[in-house]
């Protein structure tokens, strides 16, 4: 399994907001070229976030569905991807002092990538998920600070398509 966690200097209501704000995760979410939040209701059981990954000329579709949800505590996302199979993406938030402790746990959960998940993708994770969890921590404190921006301090998307409002 592939967990890491990160400090995050806001409050779990900060660290709350922009998980719960679907239309944030092409801030921060390592992968996808473009995203957008479906339901307005996010994050919501069952409600979904709409993303492309482009690998070269190829272009891979998927969807990441909310399956469980506790607000101010927990977010487990499923990430389906096709032909790859599908993924369980687990947020935890844990107040930490006056700061926030953000836990990320993510494996493959069913099809191509559940049967072949072995030591070298949780390695693959591991570096994914040091990249998420700092750009995660970078919109979440500039957001704290006032601004929209980004990691790259430009408001929206990043260079990405602009989600859904």
């Amino acid at each position: 399994m592939a967990i890491r966690h990160r400090l995050v200097h806001r409050s779990p209501e900060q660290v709350w907001a922009v998980l719960a704000d679907g239309s944030r995760y092409g801030d921060w979410v390592i992968g996808p070229s473009q995203s957008s939040q479906v339901d307005e209701e996010w994050p919501r059981l069952g409600s979904r976030i709409e993303y492309v990954v482009a690998l070269g000329p190829w272009t891979l579709t998927g969807e990441t569905i909310v399956r469980h949800c506790e607000p101010m505590r927990e977010l487990e996302l499923e990430a389906v991807s096709g032909w790859l199979g599908t993924a369980r993406i687990a947020m935890e938030i844990r107040a930490w002092g006056e700061e926030t402790l953000v836990i990320l746990d993510e494996h493959p959960l069913r099809g191509t990538g559940g049967r072949l998940h072995n030591v070298a993708l949780d390695a693959v994770l591991q570096l994914r998920h040091r990249s998420m969890l700092a750009r995660f921590a970078e919109v979440v404190e500039s957001a704290g600070s006032g601004g929209r921006e980004g990691p790259d301090g430009r408001a929206g998307q990043n260079g990405r398509t602009p989600s859904r409002p």
